[in-house]
């Protein structure tokens, strides 16, 4: 069973995406997987696939988009407080130019 508002992108991608607005309480389910959210979500947000460690790649669209900080259980948000650029620097995207 799947979630109608959670896509999955990609048969590779580690995280689904929000397709419609979660409010916090409400479960989700995919395949054989259900878990509450604390928060709620909007549209575009990802959330975990399966549970995944801390160190993780994090792949959307089939590709890495990232590593997971800290361990996020299946169905959790997967956002920038536990998620972290392979290619940028800092979390909120600035850049230093000397």
């Amino acid at each position: 069973m799947t979630h109608a508002k959670l896509l999955l992108l990609h048969p590779d991608d580690t995280v689904l995406i929000v397709i419609a607005d979660i409010a916090a309480g409400e479960t989700l389910a995919f395949e054989d997987l259900t878990a509450t959210t604390p928060i709620a979500l909007g549209v575009g947000h990802k959330v975990a696939r399966h549970a995944l460690p801390a160190g993780a790649k994090i792949i959307r669209y089939g590709a890495a988009i990232g590593s997971l900080t800290q361990d996020v259980a299946a169905l959790a948000h997967v956002h920038m407080h536990n998620l972290k650029s392979d290619y940028i620097a800092t979390h909120d995207r600035e850049t230093i130019h000397g």
